[in-house]
């Protein structure tokens, strides 16, 4: 029974494909037998120029035959033939002619730039012409390539450097990363995200334009950057590379026979989606999702094995626990902190992250950080040390308090994890305090830190900096499901930590007759405090909140649930939290959403619910009327 509280689905994010992903595959026969071969219309301009046979014959000399027409008659529809031709050639090149593989993919890829940019071969091109689509394929597989085999020879990072050379061309091209968010020493090394299949996702985004999308494996540093701290190890981002050839001449063309100039240039496709190339737009092609995948895959983030240890020895994961960013630290984007539930990691949000962070408008504005912690223990304890991680962020990244952004911030909750969120926007006063005891704190006999970690998780203030709340299958009553058996088991399986069980015996040896409920003194399990007996749930129902705190609210329901309501007698709700438990009248909104307690935040109806929120929040941080109320109200009648 106790394994029904799990918030956890943990999978592999990605899985090694056989063979790279290449839309140019079919186009070029790479794989059929007596292939590759040239397109059609390569074929028929060789026809033209008589120069099938001598293809047939001799490719490489006749890759010199079509440069040197190149030089003399500049057209587009050679220069493309020119970087069809030998792309085939280098997909023909045997594996140990590794630099005559790098000049003839080099060779491509930048006449296939020439073809796409290169005034001198035409100034505007017919997008809807299959030509130019190939070309763009054929510039993107080319650079792909390249990129395979710079990385090889160790030279795919910031400042690696690379010669291309080939009937008459030649290239010097450097490697440069672009924008502020990744200084250029935190790239460890690059992987190609067309050799993963992503598992652990439900949802792919993909950006479609030029360049290679690659994922940047981050290299951990030690203590440079105030946000250090906060990024888990094996951090992956999304990275796309695009070569760019530089003009030699002021009117925007290469000329023949001199070296040129390219550049491979590392863009950050969260940030940067399109680049300017004279005077043009040019979409980046882009892959949001591999990347996050390929970081589900780290052992040191992903692992059940961590959900478990959080659960059963809470003591053992307090070392990990915390805030983590998998996102540079803005201080001019909104954090918006998601916490998840018992026996349960932060990856139980990547569903939602992946959704959320694919939308512009939300990216834009908005940084997401994850709250880990031990789920084993009492969720006013786990409140208790996000206050303190909380604070400790703040000190860290801010400590002059000069982010106006970090005190508009956002706290998501999925089941246990509403609760610690909640508990932060709430005024104890003496309510919690006098579950226990109706005699001052003051009085209590006690180790100096035994005192203040008792006065810590009883006496709190609400965090000015966090301005609205969203829960989601949060027990806010309680779950029947905590009950007399799965409260007896987890009191048998999970191992609490000496210090707190002895300590909570001192106590009450000592002060004989100070305390009225000892039940939550002696520091009962997680399981314990989510019971609809437990004596903390009504306290924070009426406890004062800050006046500046907005909630949301969203609730799981079964569409058909006759097991769960003859098993537990509580209604209708997600098969662990009954509605009568997750519903809440204090809130600005609420919506049901038709699934269980696990997968309601993965829903999508959920995931578009918390994004109508944040548009929301965003809306009325800037002073504008939103939208999203009127779509609110319209989705929801009922409400």
């Amino acid at each position: 029974m106790l394994l029904l509280w799990t918030g956890c689905a943990t999978t592999h994010g990605v899985a090694l494909r056989e063979t790279p992903k290449n839309p140019l595959a079919d186009q070029l026969m790479l794989f059929a037998k007596g292939g590759p071969r040239p397109s059609e219309r390569t074929a028929q301009l060789l026809r033209r120029l008589d120069l099938d046979n001598d293809w047939n014959r001799d490719p490489a000399a006749t890759l010199v035959k079509l440069h040197a027409l190149l030089d003399h008659e500049p057209t587009s529809e050679i220069v493309y033939a020119y970087a069809e031709l030998a792309y085939i050639s280098a997909a023909k090149t045997p594996s140990n002619s590794e630099k005559t593989a790098l000049d003839l993919y080099g060779t491509s890829v930048t006449n296939a730039y020439l073809y796409l940019f290169d005034r001198q071969y035409g100034a505007w091109h017919n997008h809807y012409d299959p030509q130019f689509r190939s070309a763009c394929d054929l510039y993107n597989n080319s650079l792909e390539n390249v990129l395979r085999i710079v990385r090889k020879q160790g030279a795919l990072a910031p400042g690696g450097h690379q010669s291309i050379e080939l009937a008459g061309q030649a290239y010097d091209v450097t490697v440069v990363p672009r924008g502020d968010r990744w200084a250029p020493d935190e790239f460890d090394h690059f992987e190609f995200c067309s050799d993963y299949q992503i598992q652990g996702l439900k949802n792919e985004y993909h950006g479609y334009g030029l360049g290679v999308p690659l994922v940047a494996v981050r290299k951990n540093k030690t203590g440079e950057y105030a946000a250090e701290k906060f990024y888990p190890p094996g951090l992956s981002f999304p990275v796309t590379a695009f070569l760019r050839v530089l003009p030699d001449d002021a009117n925007g063309s290469t000329i023949p026979g001199v070296r040129h100039r390219a550049i491979i240039e590392l863009y950050d496709t969260l940030v940067s989606s399109e680049l300017v190339i004279d005077g043009r737009n040019v979409p980046l092609e882009s892959d949001l999702s591999t990347p996050l995948a390929f970081f589900l895959d780290n052992p040191a983030f992903r692992d059940t094995d961590l959900a478990t240890l959080g659960l059963l020895f809470p003591d053992k994961t307090r070392k990990m626990a915390g805030i983590y960013m998998l996102e540079p630290y803005d201080p001019n984007k909104i954090p918006v902190l998601m916490v998840h539930g018992v026996w349960s990691t932060p990856i139980t949000w990547m569903e939602m992250f992946n959704d959320l962070r694919s939308q512009p408008d939300l990216r834009s504005h908005y940084q997401f950080w994850f709250y880990l912690y031990p789920t084993g223990q009492p969720f006013w304890i786990s409140a208790r040390q996000l206050r303190d991680d909380l604070a400790y962020v703040r000190a860290s990244v801010d400590p002059q308090h000069a982010a106006v952004a970090l005190d508009q911030m956002v706290l998501v909750g999925h089941s246990m994890g509403g609760l610690v969120a909640r508990l932060q926007t709430l005024d104890s006063h003496d309510d919690f305090w006098h579950i226990m005891s109706d005699k001052p704190i003051a009085d209590l006999k006690a180790a100096p830190e035994i005192k203040e970690g008792l006065a810590k998780t009883f006496y709190f203030e609400a965090n000015p900096s966090i301005r609205r709340v969203i829960t989601i299958a949060t027990p806010h009553r309680g779950s029947a499901f905590a009950n007399d058996t799965t409260r007896y088991l987890g009191r048998k399986l999970i191992s609490l930590p000496t210090k707190l069980v002895q300590g909570s015996e001192t106590l009450r040896r000592d002060n004989p007759g100070f305390f009225r409920d000892s039940d939550v003194l002696a520091i009962p399990t997680s399981i314990d405090s989510l019971a609809p007996s437990s004596p903390i749930l009504p306290v924070m129902l009426a406890a004062a909140r800050g006046p500046w705190v907005k909630y949301n609210n969203i609730v799981g329901v079964l569409p058909s649930q006759a097991w769960y309501d003859k098993l537990v007698g509580e209604g209708p709700g997600d098969g662990i939290v009954p509605f009568s438990s997750a519903h809440l009248d204090d809130v600005e909104s609420e919506i049901v959403v038709e699934a269980d307690h696990s997968g309601v935040h993965q829903h999508p109806k959920a995931v578009l619910e918390v994004r109508r929120i944040l548009l929301e929040h965003l809306a009325e941080l800037r002073g504008i009327p939103s939208r999203n109320a009127i779509y609110y109200r319209s989705a929801n009648p009922q409400n």
